[in-house]
């Protein structure tokens, strides 16, 4: 299901209504908003060879696994918005499958808890599991609530006309940074003095790569009230996504080009008028919006010595990039069914205390792993068997620095030396050894194994320091006011994660972001509507409502 056209191949004019760098879900999100919308030619430029940037998949004979989406919350409820955003983008071209009732399963010391669908399924499982703490697991939940109803104005702020922006946007961003400027693990603390009460309720920091004693609180209770009401998977696999999104763009007049590496933006000044090939080749615009990342953009698309971009850098370099990891994928031979595979999410950690888990892990690299995420994707997805007859897969992750990679990071890919390979190899090791106790019935049906590092995300993603979440969602990134789709270059947007916030729905919304500020139009009122269907063979326009 690949999407693009590679740039080799393709016939490309040199002038655009507007150029999108990068095809991740916020790149491509703001490259359909901007053709539709705005009527613009957009011109996305991926230096990948697959298109989609975490919601691409990569394939082995017999096998493929997605490399970021494990699921995603909000989805069973057409009315939410989150599914109207993902309709409107797609279309309505992906089908999404709804996980077990029991989407994660968290495995602490040997203790098992389990987050049900459904807001007082998850409330009634903790307080079986903690009796003593109804009042505390009553007061979390309100909390969660009231910080995601304050995060309205906060991304409004982030979207709005620059001279509303600075005239109202301290007084909109003042609700959520009520929240925003703690740490997880200080409000949790506000509510209870149970560890392991606090160490089941942050059992999903994977999900945005940080622990509690360092995540900001209003990350946390956006993934968290993101899956209250259960999970979904994307029908055919996370690759479905882009496979959906692109025709919407070259319908309007658009191509996503693959395998096409952008290495500067053009400027007049502090005006963009374009970008820059690693063939030397350019293309004109004075529209452009990077999905590379703020560091990437600012730091390596844009020339070092502009004084306009100064303070903005100086921003930026107070900021950490989000956590880095390893991945094994599993090939299993035969089908989820025949090994009772049922798509439930298993969290593994060797204490409650994550903080601890992390901060032992990163002083040495041989000490327990700080936890393994286990995820199924082919029993998530009902359309695998039909790819894939007799076959299964798994992916097994656990968090880590880059630093325990950097000395790689300028290598060549497959050419990175032995210890490399036996550290790879070390650690691989690990993950298979956690998955075999955690689900026996894997042992002895292994077909086929491959283990990803820190430095593979930073050759396919160009991620400087391998990082999976953009910036990290510390308070100090929620207090970085500069840190969104406007920028000091005008022509020049962010979109995707670091214009909004992490992940494949925080990037979505990034490219709503994005498009709203350089077509000076609210598109979240656009998305956020019943999906309007819009046929490919036909003029520009909307036709019928779906």
């Amino acid at each position: 299901m690949a999407s693009g056209i590679p740039y080799k191949q393709a016939k490309l004019a040199e002038t655009w209504d507007a150029i999108v760098i990068g095809s991740g879900i916020g790149g491509l999100t703001a490259a359909v908003l901007l053709g539709v919308h705005a009527s613009k030619r957009v011109l996305v430029l991926e230096r990948h060879y697959e298109a989609g940037g975490f919601t691409h998949t990569f394939h082995r004979p017999g096998y493929e696994w997605d490399v970021g989406l494990h699921y995603i919350g909000q989805m069973q409820d057409e009315r939410s918005a989150v599914r109207r955003a993902f309709d409107y983008v797609t279309a309505g071209g992906v089908s999404w499958q709804p996980m077990p009732e029991i989407y994660d399963r968290f495995i602490i010391e040997g203790r098992t808890f389990d987050y049900a669908a459904g807001l007082e399924n998850f409330r009634g499982g903790l307080r079986q599991s903690f009796p003593g703490e109804t009042r505390a697991i009553d007061r979390y939940i309100a909390a969660v609530q009231a910080c995601n109803r304050a995060s309205g104005l906060y991304y409004a702020e982030k979207a709005v006309p620059a001279p509303v922006a600075a005239l109202a946007g301290s007084l909109m961003r003042v609700p959520y940074m009520r929240w925003a400027r703690h740490t997880t693990r200080e409000v949790l603390e506000s509510f209870t003095g149970n560890r392991e009460l606090m160490g089941v309720l942050t059992g999903q920091w994977g999900d945005y790569g940080l622990p509690p004693g360092k995540s900001s609180f209003a990350v946390h209770a956006t993934i968290a009230e993101h899956y209250f009401g259960g999970a979904s998977y994307p029908v055919g696999g996370a690759s479905a996504i882009a496979a959906a999104i692109v025709p919407q763009i070259e319908r309007e007049g658009g191509v996503v080009v693959t395998s096409a590496e952008v290495t500067s933006v053009l400027l007049d000044g502090a005006k963009a008028t374009g970008v820059r090939m690693s063939d030397g080749r350019e293309f004109r615009s004075g529209v452009v919006l990077s999905d590379a990342g703020a560091v990437n953009t600012f730091e390596r698309l844009l020339p070092p010595n502009l004084s306009v971009l100064e303070s903005l850098r100086q921003q930026l370099r107070r900021l950490q990039p989000s956590t880095a990891h390893v991945n094994l994928y599993v090939g299993l031979s035969q089908c989820d069914a025949a090994l009772g595979l049922q798509g439930t999410n298993l969290w593994v950690y060797p204490s409650y205390d994550h903080d601890a888990n992390v901060e032992r892990f990163t002083r040495d690299i041989d000490a327990p792993l700080p936890g393994v995420y286990l995820s199924f994707p082919s029993a998530k997805d009902p359309d695998f068997q039909r790819r894939h007859p007799g076959k299964s897969t798994v992916e097994a992750i656990t968090m880590l620095p880059y630093a325990a990679f950097e000395r790689w990071g300028e290598t060549r890919w497959r050419r990175r030396g032995d210890e490399y390979d036996a550290l790879k190899e070390r650690l691989g090791a690990q993950l298979l050894a956690e998955l075999s106790r955690q689900v026996p019935s894997v042992v002895g049906n292994i077909d086929y194994t491959e283990v990803s590092t820190p430095v593979t995300t930073h050759h396919f993603m160009n991620y400087g320091h391998g990082e999976i979440y953009g910036i990290a969602s510390t308070p100090e990134r929620f207090l970085t006011r500069e840190l969104g789709a406007r920028t000091p270059i005008r022509g020049l947007y962010l979109t995707g994660q670091d214009a909004a916030s992490l992940g494949v729905v925080g990037a979505l919304y990034g490219g709503v972001i994005g498009a709203s500020v350089a077509t000076g139009k609210n598109l979240f009122s656009v998305v956020s509507k019943p999906r309007v269907a819009r046929s490919l063979n036909g003029p520009r326009g909307i036709g019928a409502i779906a």
